[in-house]
């Protein structure tokens, strides 16, 4: 089931309730054991400030997952800015 929601998700444009793009989804964080996604991992888009985000050693935003909502080809969700 994880396998197949990830599948579907990667490559879709990321966007805030306000209407902010902040990137393309490019990977998950998974806990192993529990099989939850503990955070997203996103190729942050030109205009957005990685700085106002935890990003990994490849420079990817790490959302971490609490809620998201698929519409369409675009997934919706709010970071918790540090």
């Amino acid at each position: 089931m994880v396998r197949r929601f990830v599948t579907e998700l990667r490559g879709k444009t990321v966007m805030t309730n306000d209407g902010e793009i902040l990137g393309v989804i490019d990977d998950f964080v998974v806990d192993t054991k529990l099989g939850d996604i503990k955070s997203v991992l996103v190729v942050p888009a030109e205009d957005i400030e990685p700085r106002l985000f935890q990003t990994d050693a490849d420079g990817r935003l790490v959302l971490p997952f609490t809620e998201m909502k698929a519409v369409k080809d675009v997934v919706v969700m709010e970071p918790e800015l540090e």
